[in-house]
């Protein structure tokens, strides 16, 4: 049961309401009195609960005489919640981006984030696929795949639909078998030492993935050392050998 209201309290539920819901999803048609009782809540805020999860939907009520009888809609109205909530949000992420673009150029000419745990690192991978620009690597052991295998398959996809492609400066002697395709390529470069620190450059940004026990990524957006860090992979890449 703890991992459902966890789950409950994820998608915006709050404690009390959570209480009322499951109460209602247990127990059936209930009377506001009834549903404090079993929830173990004071009257007054099993009645707020109640009016907070009528407004959401997630529950309705019949008249008995003058009495209301309230009860939880199914399960799937939950979803079709989170799906109303995800239109809502579409609907403001145009002006939301917008001004969150004029105030980063008006403050930064270059912005420096660190992103902790493989969480942080996967709204990195996210970024890159946002930008929609091919994206330059080097210093890679295979770590992403290794450690996020199912997300690291649907990046590929994503990369796939966005039409990205990614080139890869490989340490020689991997033993990892890399093959090229319409949306990567890589290289071979001799002399290299092995290392959890993993570069990528792709538009404006550059992002550093540090594979520690608790892995964390440094992104720096700056055009300038965006160009000279792709600058010296081109150095790199050319004298590179493909196998």
């Amino acid at each position: 049961m703890a991992s459902v209201e966890k789950t409950l309290e994820k998608i915006g539920l709050v404690p009390n309401e959570i209480k009322v819901y499951l109460t209602l999803n247990t127990n059936g048609s209930l009377k506001a009195g009834k549903i404090a009782k079993l929830a173990k809540m004071d009257r007054s805020s099993a009645y707020n609960a109640i009016q907070m999860l009528l407004e959401k939907g997630l529950l309705s009520y019949v008249l008995v005489g003058k009495v209301k009888w309230f009860r939880a809609t199914t399960p799937r109205r939950l979803v079709e919640y989170l799906k109303e909530q995800e239109e809502d949000l579409n609907a403001i992420l145009p002006e939301l981006e917008e001004k969150h673009r004029n105030t980063n150029r008006k403050r930064f000419e270059g912005n420096v984030r660190l992103f902790k745990g493989l969480k942080g690192v996967r709204s990195v991978f996210l970024d890159m696929i946002r930008t929609g620009k091919d994206n330059y690597v080097f210093g890679s052991e295979g770590q992403f795949s290794e450690r996020m295998p199912d997300f690291a398959h649907r990046f590929d996809l994503l990369k796939k639909e966005k039409g990205i492609k990614t080139h890869l400066i490989i340490r020689k002697g991997r033993n990892e078998i890399f093959t090229s395709s319409k949306f990567s390529d890589h290289r071979y470069l001799p002399n290299l030492a092995e290392s959890p620190a993993v570069t990528n450059i792709y538009g404006d940004k550059i992002a550093i993935v540090i594979w520690s026990e608790e892995p964390e990524a440094i992104l720096i957006e700056n055009a300038a050392a965006a160009k000279a860090y792709k600058s010296y992979f081109d150095v790199m890449w050319d004298k590179t050998k493909h196998s």
